[in-house]
């Protein structure tokens, strides 16, 4: 029997705050796959690989920082652990309670996180608050609870989180054989970009860090917190983040840059990635690729070698997923799918494409429709 896989702590040990002895509590998070990006090298003038950090536990790049906080939550004693979060946290910091025999407890801003994140939280025990406000105001009230109880806080002002998400650097540069000029990554409370310049520094490589924020929630690119920050991209609807002086320290430090993308941009790139690299992140993880593909960044990079992080899974945020259900007779189903195969897909999002591809796309239905077994094609995008 092969032995499994160590888990973050286990292989990074000697870089981390932890001794031998130390209580680990862990899932087997870490040693995510490092993908080539053909179709995006391709259209971006550079080698881009994918950092698959959907394939951690819990389906996002949170797992790394969770092993390490919860981890020294046990060590100090603590009851509970305490988070708030937009969806990510929660399941990640619900899942790594339960492992841990401790007793969790997430506040979220209502009506703002995504369906499959609530589901993960609950169904590993963690009591679920929602609050009537947006995360900064969660993120301050899980401050005040920890600071007057014995429970552990485990967002990313924790600094074991850092410690534990700077070894995705450590992995990168494992990976890339240290050839690697740019990282572009989603921003939204800071965290993840702090500890991968740091991790990045302690592995004595020093690449530039392009950050993107959402539109409707670019504190960082405005220079000032967003009181209402909107966007598709719930992972970084956030307008404070907790580690802004970092995160601009790792971009300017680097040489890089922080810029925002609308949301138009990024469910572009989430639907590219997912139909030409078959990888399927959520709509927050696209950010860093809608960045990517901007005039701006490739003005910007010099880049012979770039990576792209994919922080979450599709599945953790479905609600951007558009849907598509064809039904009717076999033949007729048959016919329309012919007429896709043949004429392309109709929801390309090229624009010569979706001119020919439409019209092309309605006759083939209007031919359906003419023929005496009934089809119907219900499109919906939410």
């Amino acid at each position: 029997m092969l032995p499994p896989m160590p888990g973050l702590i286990e292989r990074y040990r000697d870089h981390l705050p932890f001794e031998p002895g130390d209580p680990v509590v862990s899932l087997g998070e870490g040693s995510t796959p490092l993908v080539y990006a053909p179709r995006l090298s391709d259209r971006v003038g550079a080698d881009v690989w994918l950092k698959i950090e959907g394939t951690n536990p819990t389906g996002s790049f949170k797992d790394r920082g969770m092993t390490c906080a919860v981890s020294a939550a046990v060590r100090e004693g603590a009851e509970a652990v305490v988070c708030a979060s937009t969806g990510n946290t929660a399941a990640s910091a619900a899942a790594y309670a339960a492992r841990a025999g401790l007793r969790g407890a997430v506040i979220v801003p209502e009506g703002k996180i995504a369906t499959g994140k609530l589901a993960q939280a609950l169904m590993h025990g963690a009591r679920v608050i929602a609050l009537r406000g947006n995360f900064d105001e969660a993120l301050k009230l899980v401050r005040a609870l920890a600071a007057r109880h014995p429970v552990s806080l485990v967002n990313s002002v924790n600094e074991f989180r850092i410690q534990g998400q700077k070894t995705a650097a450590f992995e990168l540069v494992e990976q890339l054989g240290g050839e690697l000029d740019a990282l572009c990554i989603p921003v939204g409370n800071a965290g993840n970009i702090t500890a991968y310049w740091r991790g990045f520094n302690e592995a004595g490589h020093r690449p530039q860090m392009l950050g993107f924020q959402a539109a409707g929630a670019a504190p960082l690119v405005l220079g000032a917190p967003v009181a209402n920050p909107e966007t598709v991209a719930s992972a970084i609807r956030i307008g404070n983040p907790a580690r802004w002086e970092e995160a601009m320290d790792a971009m300017t430090s680097s040489g890089g840059a922080v810029n925002a993308v609308s949301d138009a941009q990024i469910l572009d790139a989430y639907r590219f990635l997912a139909a030409t690299e078959g990888v399927f992140c959520e709509p927050a993880s696209a950010a860093g690729v809608a960045g990517l593909l901007t005039p701006w960044t490739l003005v910007t990079v010099a880049a012979s070698v770039a990576a792209f992080y994919a922080s979450a899974k599709g599945l953790q945020d479905g609600d951007a997923v558009p849907v598509i259900a064809i039904t009717g007779t076999a033949a007729n189903v048959a016919g329309i799918v012919g007429g896709i195969i043949v004429f392309g897909d109709p929801l390309s999002t090229t624009p010569v494409g979706l001119v020919v591809q439409f019209f092309a796309f309605g006759l083939v239905l209007i031919a359906a429709w003419l023929t005496p077994a009934p089809v119907r094609a219900v499109g919906a995008a939410v």
